[in-house]
This record gives C-alpha cells, sequence and structure tokens, in this order.
C-alpha cells in the first residue's frame, strides 16, 4: 500500500525498520518531556538528545533514500499497480506542480508512517486484547456478533468492519481508555487571551486527552471497559454521540492537526482484534490480566495463553 514492497528477513532489512521504528518511538516520548522542560533542562545544561535524534534520522535517511532509488528503477523498468510512493515521485518529478516537494518531504513522510502507523496500532491492539480478555461476556459477545455477521466459513475482513459495530465499539473503548499518546500539544502562533489567562506567542498547550478521557462528569464508570457506550439506537442519536464525544474523546487528537491515519487505524485494529477473537479462545494464568501501565512503554505487563 504504501511503497509496494515488504521488508525481507532474510537481509536484516525487515530488523533493521523495527529497530529504526522502536528507537524512534522511544525518543518521542522523551522528546515530549523535553519540550516541557526545555527551560530548566537548558539551564543545568542537561542535553536535549540531539545526538540520538540526529543518529536515528540519519539511519533513516539512508534507508529511504535507497528505497527510493529502487523504486524509481523498477517504475522505469515494469508496469505495476500505484501505491503512495509512486504518487509522491510522480508530483516530485511534475515541474508544472503548483506546490513543489523535494526528497525529503518525502523521506519525512515514510518516516512519519513507519513511526506513527505501526507501534501506536501494535499497542492499541494489545491493550484491547487484554481489556476482552478480562472481560468474557464482551468476548462472547463478539463472537455472536462475528459468527452472525460473518460466518464461521471465513476470516473477517476489512470490509465486514462497517457491519460489526460492537466490534468497532470495543476498539473505540481500547482508545478511550488507552490511547497510543496520552498527550496532545498544540502552539500558540500569536499571543492571545483565554479566560483571562494571557498567553503570549509560542506558547506549548498541553492537552490531557488520557483525563478527559476518563473524567467522571463526561462519562460514566469512567474506569470501566464498557463498549457499549459507543453504542447507539439510530443514526441520529449516533450523530448527537458524535458531536457530544467531539471534546472529550480524543485518542487521536482533533482538528486540522488530528491524527491523518484515524480511519485507517480503526480498520487495522478491528480488523486485527477480530481475527483474534474469532480464531482463538483467550484465557490468562491466574486471575486477571495486569493493567500497569508504565511511561517507557505502555503496554500490558502480563501475557496470555490462546
Amino acid at each position: 500500500m504504501v511503497m509496494g514492497r515488504c521488508f525481507s528477513e532474510v537481509n536484516g532489512e525487515a530488523e533493521t525498520v523495527r529497530g529504526l521504528v522502536g528507537e524512534s518511538y522511544g525518543l518521542t516520548k522523551k522528546i515530549f518531556l523535553a519540550a516541557i522542560l526545555r527551560r530548566p533542562l537548558e539551564k543545568l545544561r542537561i542535553p536535549l538528545f540531539k545526538k540520538d535524534i540526529m543518529d536515528v534520522s540519519n539511519r533513516f535517511n539512508e534507508l529511504l533514500e535507497r528505497l527510493l532509488v529502487e523504486h524509481k528503477e523498477k517504475m522505469e523498468e515494469e508496469h505495476h499497480s500505484m501505491d503512495m510512493m509512486d504518487v509522491l515521485l510522480a508530483a516530485y518529478g511534475d515541474g508544472q506542480a503548483e506546490y513543489k516537494i523535494t526528497r525529503n518531504h518525502i523521506k519525512s513522510f515514510f518516516v512519519e508512517l513507519f513511526v506513527g502507523g505501526t507501534d501506536t496500532s501494535v499497542q492499541t491492539t494489545q491493550w484491547t486484547m487484554a481489556e476482552i480478555i478480562n472481560n468474557p461476556d464482551v468476548l462472547e459477545r463478539m463472537r455472536e456478533e462475528i459468527d452472525y455477521v460473518v460466518g464461521k466459513s471465513r476470516l473477517i475482513q476489512e470490509t465486514d468492519i462497517a457491519n460489526l459495530p460492537y466490534l468497532q465499539a470495543v476498539v473505540k473503548e481500547g482508545l478511550r481508555l488507552h490511547p497510543p499518546s496520552p498527550f496532545v500539544t498544540r502552539t500558540f502562533q500569536e499571543r492571545c487571551e483565554v479566560k483571562g489567562f494571557y498567553i503570549p506567542e509560542k506558547t506549548a498547550l498541553v492537552i490531557n486527552s488520557y483525563a478527559l478521557m476518563r473524567d467522571p462528569d463526561s462519562w460514566e464508570d469512567p474506569n470501566e471497559f464498557k463498549p457499549e457506550r459507543f453504542l447507539g439506537s439510530s443514526v441520529t442519536e449516533q450523530e448527537e454521540e458524535r458531536r457530544e464525544q467531539a471534546l472529550k474523546y480524543l485518542p487521536f487528537g482533533s482538528g486540522r492537526r488530528g491524527c491523518p491515519g484515524v480511519n485507517l487505524a480503526y480498520i487495522f485494529v478491528g480488523t486485527a482484534i477480530g481475527v483474534m477473537v474469532q480464531c482463538f479462545d483467550w484465557r490468562i494464568k491466574g486471575d486477571k490480566v495486569n493493567m500497569e501501565e508504565t511511561f517507557k512503554r505502555n503496554e500490558p505487563n502480563h501475557g496470555a495463553s490462546a
């Protein structure tokens, strides 16, 4: 879908990409803290990870430059179905394009796709599966819906997701309790005043989306895993709920700077979870899955057996 190729385990490509994504994701958390504490850290002369950032950036650049060259050569040699890299390379080579893009633009775009669309989706899948295992009634209801809509003769496909409202609700509830990014940041482009508070230009605003989505004033039983809260009995009620939740349900941010991969994430996570529920019986060794959270890795600490 992205560049029309798979990364091979044979020549170490897959391991290289996994390593770069893991390092990048680890750095994003450090960078976020550094952005908040930048001035005190600078006063204390504590380094702000510039060396680590440049190292990962240079290795990503080398990998993607090689992939761009390989892809361009493949485009010239053979006919193949269009992918995202084809579209971007065509725009790059279009001298009449209204907006000019550079090779660095293309490479930055793919870094965003690799980092923003892999580890986050995996974590969401892990957390949601942990909640499902801890709630056997949810697992049973999901399986009943899947058997009724999809049947038992084939696996769930992406096109089935729209017809599985309870599965969609499970994914949304998993994202509410365990958002991939617990904070959303914005920077004020100009000075302004908000309810009597003067805010200088370039001030960083940090929105605690994790707290918003567990606020008892907005959510009934906010710490409980209840997918049915996202089930409306009619289209009109669902539309009303979406409007009401616009500022209290923010797993992907909001507005023009919200995550552009929101629809793809719902499909990917929904399909992955649906197949795992459809194909396996899940049990936990002991009482329940350990749902403790850590800042280093936003993932469950306890494994489950299938």
